[in-house]
């Protein structure tokens, strides 16, 4: 089933200081196919995040499926401040902050 980018922002919203606590996360925001309106019924979530204290792996790991399981969808993590150069244009032009 796809889910609606709207409720998955309101969802986001709402986690948002929860997450800013447990994950020292300072943004997120969503890009790909969601924001591009292709997302298909198998798409995963595309959310960019910059972490005010950067994350072990484990605890990286452990976000990505925190969130995956609250959404009720699959979630792909990247972190703003490793985005490849050639990418981050197209990128960061194409994102909703939440």
């Amino acid at each position: 089933m796809k889910k609606d980018l709207s409720k998955i922002l309101s969802k986001l919203r709402s986690m948002l200081p929860y997450l800013r606590k447990t994950y020292n996360i300072k943004e997120i925001e969503v890009f790909g196919s969601y924001i591009r309106k292709e997302q298909k019924a198998t798409s995963d979530l595309d959310l960019l995040v910059s972490f005010s204290k950067v994350p072990g792996l484990l605890e990286f790991i452990r976000l990505e499926n925190e969130l995956s399981d609250r959404l009720g969808i699959k979630v792909d993590l990247v972190m703003k401040d490793s985005l490849k150069p050639a990418l981050k244009p197209f990128i960061l032009n194409s994102t909703v902050s939440v």
